[in-house]
């Protein structure tokens, strides 16, 4: 009996150090609550990838499907805010959640300083050499490290229909503010609406508008540095008050009810016929096609006076920037993803035929350009540019620049109260 009782201690003893030993070979592996396993057993890992560029939605979930099927241990979550939703306020939410991104999107300059401590430096990954210089300067900090990768070039202007150009007898595009005032009575006299204006969207006129009297100073950065130290004024600024022609023009000339239009309808009428002129840039190439395929279109400059050397130039940039979460971690997946976008041939597929993307790069030829990437190619090769100027405002300026402008659109204010209100929102902001 003692020998039996002996021997069912020594089994039980056994199997205790078996379960103990199976429970530390458990850990041992690396398993975490937020880690997946494929079938033949490799860690899977999940990136985050939180983004603004609607218009490329769909062709950009395409792309991370070949990415995944070339990489089956990463697997990548898209999720994207912007058009009409305010992207910069979503991923402050990201962040004060907890839920922080390992992807995301940064426009540089003032936002770089404000999120440079959660961005990684990617100054030594194997694409930098091959960005453009102008595509470097946004994500650049003093110490010359750089945090993003440029996600493209575009530029913007008034978008035209050709067609209904000559329909109204235009025969030359127009490149002053006085063309543009001729040219938008003619289309009237035609019956055709003139403007598709999306007063409803606060980047469309409180940013991409706005920015062009400060980007038609001589040294734009010198005026914005002069707004900041107390130098320059917005009230009494020759640019500033020239800005009331082009700005009255498109409120006369424009369609129903701009101040409720959004970006999907502004682009919508344009793209239909309903209207002959868009403000906006070549990011609704692909959206205009799809509604539009036969459409004849190209830019036109925003004019703000009549010196035809000064307004014959498109704001064109690098519109945003692909940035990582440098407390990632799975930060050494997300550096090689973005590094397989600009540099296997699927990548720059995509971003050349599907996204029709202007490349920032030296080693992506431009292809699948529609009328609209073309006419920036021709406008950037003919040296015919301004900068692109507001990320280089204070934090939260545009908004309140888009309300003061939209106040005066429904003709609440005088335009004086309009360069008075944007010089109160430069000084309680900067």
């Amino acid at each position: 009996m003692k020998k039996s009782r002996l021997v069912l201690i020594f089994l039980s003893m056994f199997l205790m150090v078996g379960i103990i030993a199976g429970c530390g070979n458990e850990k041992s592996n690396g398993e975490t609550p937020n880690t997946d396993t494929d079938n033949g057993g490799d860690e899977v890992v999940t990136l985050d990838f939180f983004q603004f560029k609607v218009e490329i939605a769909d062709q950009l979930q395409e792309m991370i499907n070949e990415f995944e099927a070339e990489h089956p241990n990463i697997k990548i979550k898209l999720e994207t805010v912007g058009g009409g939703a305010d992207y910069g306020a979503a991923l402050k939410a990201k962040f004060a959640s907890g839920e922080k991104p390992d992807i995301f999107n940064n426009g540089g300059f003032k936002e770089l300083e404000l999120w440079k401590e959660h961005l990684a430096d990617l100054s030594e990954e194997p694409w930098v050499e091959h960005v453009l210089p102008i595509g470097k300067v946004p994500m650049t900090d003093t110490d010359g490290k750089l945090y993003g990768m440029p996600v493209n070039l575009e530029g913007y202007g008034f978008i035209y229909n050709k067609d209904l150009f000559e329909k109204a007898g235009i025969t030359e595009p127009p490149t002053t503010v006085s063309e543009l005032k001729d040219a938008a009575q003619k289309l009237e006299d035609a019956g055709i609406t003139p403007f598709a204006a999306g007063y409803g969207e606060w980047w469309v006129i409180g940013q991409h508008l706005l920015n062009i009297p400060f980007a038609q100073h001589e040294d734009p950065v010198a005026y914005i540095e002069g707004l900041y130290d107390g130098s320059q004024k917005i009230v009494g600024d020759e640019q500033f008050m020239q800005f009331k022609e082009v700005l009255d023009t498109e409120i006369k000339f424009a369609n129903d009810n701009p101040l409720t239009t959004d970006y999907n309808t502004q682009v919508t009428l344009f793209a239909s016929g309903q209207a002959a002129m868009l403000q906006q840039g070549n990011w609704t190439e692909n959206m205009i096609y799809e509604i539009n395929p036969e459409i004849n279109m190209a830019f036109l400059p925003i004019p703000i006076n009549d010196d035809e050397a000064a307004s014959d130039r498109l704001p064109i940039g690098v519109p945003n920037n692909w940035v990582l979460n440098k407390n990632s971690e799975h930060l050494e997946e997300a550096k090689l993803f973005l590094n397989w976008m600009v540099s296997s041939e699927t990548g720059k597929r995509y971003l050349t035929e599907e996204f029709a993307f202007i490349p920032a790069f030296d080693n992506i030829e431009p292809a699948g350009l529609g009328d609209l990437g073309l006419s920036i190619l021709e406008y950037s090769k003919d040296d015919k540019t301004i900068p692109w100027t507001w990320f280089r405002w204070p934090d939260g300026a545009n908004k309140e620049f888009a309300a003061t402008i939209q106040e005066y659109a429904t003709g609440k204010i005088d335009y004086d109260t309009v360069l008075e209100r944007f010089q109160s929102t430069w000084d309680n902001l900067k």
